[in-house]
């Protein structure tokens, strides 16, 4: 990690004055290569209805862990006992040599079959961990000028409702494909939060702007966002390519196309994301042509080479299994739109060493086109 700068100021100088003290912090949080901190309350109860309505109607899929953990997710208070607001942060992660027409490139990668495509929030180092190393740096910051402090670090790693407790400190609105967008950064950014037992001022909620917006909606390939403000994750190529564990439902294998990991085509349509901001750290930099690279290229890998290029790698969670087969999935529309032999002699190479799992999609794609004689 870079060094840190340290803002000017001790306790008895802050701790009088916590308008003060928030400045100090968001001062502090910019030093760390935060675009922006909010302070939330705790008082959540006014989303648990839509909470509950969202398991009841089984959105969360396989994603066991969210009824799991019930309505804890809504009460910050009870998750970590004391805690009396919750620091939100924001932290921008568009690549810095992102060029200015970014969302049109991507559009055009999307009608390259053959291309692979990840998400561009994956093709840098994993954000979980970059957030969480920086913010765990912030609250020891603070704790260092008020004293003993009950804190706790997260980002995306426990039950906390991040999208309700970003809105409500004014770190941006709601867009209509449930993400977080802000009039300056569009969507492109990544949420952590701080929970502490010391009353910062709230920050105030800001207004949204999506209007009569239905963009985000019209692009989804799978029509996961079933009503404004409402996802399906059964739907999303996202859950589908990351969180599911198993065969992916034959009904969306066309509409994945060559997203191998993620999926951004409601940010890519989405009019704010012209506002989108790169970010000030090398961190989400691209590594090992994870933007550029073929699906042949990504098939070529072996379990050594992937363990080897998803090192500090968000992808690395999902194992060289769903790895593959995403891949061939990919391979399988690449193969249907294009009818390039090479294709369908890499999956059929591939059939007698494949597990169930991967040879019934290895199938699968097979038998999106008639195959020659091999």
């Amino acid at each position: 990690m870079a060094a840190v700068g340290v803002v000017a100021g001790g306790s008895e100088a802050v701790g009088a004055d916590p308008t003060r003290l928030l400045q100090q912090l968001q001062q502090q949080a910019r030093l760390l290569g935060f675009s922006q901190i909010g302070v939330a309350g705790v008082d959540l109860a006014s989303a648990e209805p839509g909470l509950l309505a969202w398991l009841d109607g089984g959105h969360h899929g396989a994603m066991a862990y969210m009824a799991a953990h019930g309505l804890k997710r809504a009460r910050p208070a009870a998750l970590v006992p004391g805690t009396l607001r919750v620091i939100t942060a924001r932290m921008d992660y568009l690549p810095r040599d992102t060029a200015d027409d970014w969302q049109a490139k991507a559009d055009q990668r999307l009608a390259q079959p053959d291309q692979a495509v990840v998400s561009v929030y994956a093709r840098g180092r994993d954000y979980h961990k970059v957030l969480r190393q920086r913010l765990q740096t912030l609250a020891d910051w603070l704790q260092q000028v008020v004293g003993p402090l009950g804190h706790r670090v997260f980002t995306d790693s426990a039950p906390v409702l991040e999208a309700e407790l970003a809105t409500r400190s004014g770190i941006g609105w709601r867009g209509k494909h449930t993400l977080v967008l802000h009039r300056d950064a569009g969507s492109m950014f990544f949420l952590g939060e701080i929970f502490i037992d010391l009353a910062l001022p709230l920050t105030p909620e800001v207004s949204g702007h999506c209007g009569a917006c239905s963009a985000c909606i019209t692009a989804c390939p799978t029509q996961a966002i079933v009503a404004p403000y409402r996802l399906d994750a059964r739907r999303c190529i996202s859950y589908l390519t990351i969180e599911l564990d198993g065969p992916i439902p034959e009904e969306f294998r066309a509409a994945i196309g060559n997203r191998i990991y993620g999926c951004d085509d409601c940010q890519l349509a989405c009019p704010w994301n012209k506002y989108a901001q790169r970010s000030a750290l090398p961190d989400f930099d691209e590594r090992h042509g994870l933007g550029t690279a073929s699906l042949l290229q990504l098939w070529a890998w072996d379990e050594a080479a992937f363990l080897r290029h998803t090192e500090g790698s968000a992808i690395r969670r999902i194992g060289i299994g769903r790895w593959r087969r995403n891949l061939a999935v990919a391979l399988g529309n690449a193969w249907r739109e294009t009818g390039d032999v090479a294709l369908a002699q890499a999956l059929h190479q591939a059939l007698p060493a494949a597990d169930a799992l991967l040879a019934g999609h290895i199938q699968w794609a097979l038998a999106q086109r008639l195959l020659p004689a091999l």
